[in-house]
């Protein structure tokens, strides 16, 4: 680009961005129109939300948002939970059958100091709103002034009731042997379609789903069951016509495709056909007239693919089945790594022994509090004052595979309630062997007066599953975390925090995970050698996908045991909009249909363990803070850097100021040295700031001759 051209395009997008605050004040005053003829409708005496929602493309909650008065009465009569929204990370199936109870005042008692001080074990009485008083003289924090409530246990025989598990529902290993799905690979962007050994050049017109089936069941008329995806992104093709990718891509799924329907599945649910999702969907189709079944998926969801042609992403997924069945002489690769994860995991459930009859799953209860109180990855950018305003460096350390390196141990067996008084009332030594035990606790933390680093323990912060780590001094808090955080709280190298338990909850410890890990890491391994010392360039950059995919099977078939919401996707012709579903969320229409999205209970799934994810999701949150390597007797993590050189945290990430002399074997869980800018960097102040820097970050590295 000449300066000329460059001149040209600032004047273009001088235009785009005049034309998107006309677009933007002109949606602003339809919404409030909108919200001006929603008031008018309220007034009318029989007016009810659920018929006003769907056509103003609303959700019940939204309309009653704008008029109350238009609640329905078991709203405003009793205290209901509000269904969570789909994570970003893949997880799993479902969300609370019912409400789990408010937090109420409970006495704590003190957690031992694990760095050799004498704990005080007296319980202390808490104030009414659940937190402790910070003292005379001590302004409360304005910490606790926005954040939202997470539920606890309730009191009593009540709360006992969830200590068990759900009758007749126990993880088994499978008698029976998956069966393989017919698989191509599709880019749209250059029509390329690689089946088996051979590659089809196709005309895909619009490349809407419509064009894609007929013109792939043309070329291959006995039957495709799977069509992946791996470029162009067509579900994008009309993002320009609407306000959000979501909208894009349901508008892209239910367009009409003569000849099929959407596959509505064996289950109850008849409208559980495709998975809305921005830039992974999956759309299920079946044959109006017969028995073919097809998926279209994006490759996005097992690995990035970069620049990878369909033949090299074709061959990664074969070495990856081959690697695989190394260790499962069954193994099939499934439609999603979350699928295939925990299919190859329950078939490591042993046959023999302790657990030969299975893992029972917890009660609905439990399960509920699970999810609302166990978040996941830590991410959290810190902005000026308190990094400089200008970095002098900023260095991007991620570590490797790193779940693989917290799931030697897990939950097992029937949980235990452990009460602030028989916390209290055991010895030091049973505390501190409790607290390095599989458990999930309820505390009230307190950060200490001279404390100068990052926050170590997640709070509630506004928003729906939304988390923050407060560090100011005398911060006082009241979260739920696992063990290996209040270890790291008690026991960090800077200075122990005052941790108050509450409540809890203690299982005893075992490896349920312990064998399927060890196998996907050894998978991991073994590709990874052959993508470094394979010859061939086509065939090591698809061992290095393949490499890629196996550590999506383990994070996201980790995640799919949490048991997360899953989120019901419908859709409702627009001259029937009475029969939207009152609990649904409106997310597009056009002139036709109408496209729903609602939450559902509980499923009665036998692989649900939240408490699994949730260990091992403590363990990484915890590593990021200090973690020791044994063999070179040093520590490395954020708490072990200086105060204020940390960035940002993100997932399995660190962003610091400074390089750092931390060993990497090429281990799961080694910090690898992933990005380098030099200085000085403006510090990021937003996500879309802090990737932009860590792209250039990366290339600069490389660039250098360096690991990323």
């Amino acid at each position: 680009m000449d300066a000329h051209s460059y001149n040209a395009a600032l004047t273009e997008l001088r235009t785009v961005r005049d034309e998107i605050k006309k677009a933007r004040a002109a949606l602003t005053k339809l919404e409030a129109d909108r919200d001006q003829r929603i008031a008018q409708l309220a007034a009318y005496s029989k007016a009810k939300a659920e018929r006003i929602a769907p056509a103003a493309g609303l959700s019940v909650a939204d309309i009653v948002t704008l008029a109350p008065a238009l609640a329905p009465e078991s709203l405003t009569t009793a205290e209901t939970a509000s269904p969570s929204s789909e994570p970003a990370v893949p997880a799993a199936d479902d969300s609370p059958a019912q409400a789990v109870p408010k937090p109420a005042p409970r006495t704590g008692a003190a957690a031992p100091a694990m760095s050799g001080g004498q704990p005080s074990l007296a319980a202390s009485p808490a104030p009414k709103n659940g937190a402790a008083d910070p003292g005379p003289g001590r302004d409360r924090p304005a910490v606790q002034d926005a954040r939202r409530e997470l539920p606890s246990i309730p009191e009593g025989p009540a709360g006992d009731g969830w200590f068990t598990h759900t009758p007749k529902l126990v993880s088994q290993s499978p008698n029976f042997t998956q069966q393989a799905r017919s698989t191509v690979f599709l880019d749209t962007d250059t029509s390329v379609l690689v089946h088996r050994q051979q590659t089809h050049h196709l005309d895909l017109g619009d490349a809407s789903v419509a064009a894609i089936l007929s013109t792939v069941f043309h070329v291959l008329p006995e039957g495709v069951e799977r069509i992946y995806i791996t470029a162009g992104d067509p579900w994008h093709r009309d993002a320009d016509r609407y306000p959000y990718l979501r909208d894009a891509v349901a508008a892209w799924l239910n367009a009409p495709t003569p000849g099929w329907r959407t596959d509505t599945g064996r289950g109850r649910d008849r409208m559980a056909g495709h998975f809305v999702h921005a830039r992974n969907p999956v759309g299920r189709y079946q044959r109006e007239n017969g028995e073919d079944h097809v998926e279209i998926r994006s490759v996005g969801e097992w690995f990035d693919v970069d620049d990878a042609d369909p033949a090299t992403v074709r061959d990664a997924f074969v070495l990856l089945w081959q690697a695989l069945r190394r260790h499962w002489s069954d193994a099939v690769i499934m439609g999603s790594p979350s699928q295939t994860g925990r299919d190859l995991w329950t078939r490591t459930i042993p046959q023999r022994g302790q657990h030969a009859d299975g893992f029972p799953v917890l009660s609905e209860e439990l399960r509920g509090l699970l999810h609302a109180t166990a978040g996941q990855g830590r991410n959290e950018l810190l902005t000026p004052p308190r990094v400089p305003d200008q970095l002098p460096q900023l260095v991007e350390y991620d570590r490797t595979f790193a779940y693989a390196k917290h799931t030697w141990k897990s939950p097992v067996g029937a949980p235990r309630r452990i009460t602030a008084q028989t916390f209290a009332s055991w010895t030091q030594k049973e505390q501190m062997r409790a607290l390095y035990g599989c458990g999930h606790w309820q505390v009230r933390v307190t950060v200490p007066d001279a404390w100068d680093h990052v926050g170590i323990l997640p709070a509630p912060a506004p928003g729906d599953r939304a988390w923050h780590y407060p560090a100011a001094p005398g911060d006082t808090f009241t979260t739920w975390a696992g063990g290996p955080e209040i270890h790291t709280a008690l026991a960090n190298p800077i200075q122990p925090w005052k941790i108050e338990i509450l409540d809890g909850i203690l299982w005893d410890d075992g490896k349920p995970l312990d064998d399927w890990a060890k196998k996907l890491k050894e998978t991991w391994s073994n590709l990874t050698a052959q993508a470094h010392f394979q010859g061939d360039p086509q065939q090591a950059r698809a061992a290095h996908l393949a490499s890629r995919a196996v550590r999506s099977i383990l994070l996201y078939g980790i995640g799919s045991f949490a048991q997360r919401p899953r989120m019901v996707t419908g859709t409702t012709p627009r001259t029937m909009e009475r029969d939207v579903p009152p609990d649904a969320e409106i997310i597009g229409f056009d002139n036709e249909l109408i496209t729903w999205q609602k939450p559902t209970g509980f499923s009665r799934d036998p692989n649900a363990h939240p408490e699994w994810a949730a260990a091992i999701w403590s363990g990484a949150r915890a590593a990021l803070l200090t973690q020791r390597h044994r063999d070179d007797d040093t520590y490395a993590g954020a708490l072990h850097t200086q105060p204020g050189a940390v960035v940002a945290f993100r997932t399995d990430a660190l962003y610091l100021t400074a390089p750092q002399h931390w060993p990497h074997h090429h281990q799961p869980g080694d910090y690898l040295l992933k990005g380098h800018l030099t200085g000085p960097v403006t510090a990021p102040t937003t996500e879309e700031e802090l990737l932009a820097l860590r792209d250039a970050g990366r290339t600069a590295l490389t660039q250098t001759g360096g690991q990323a």
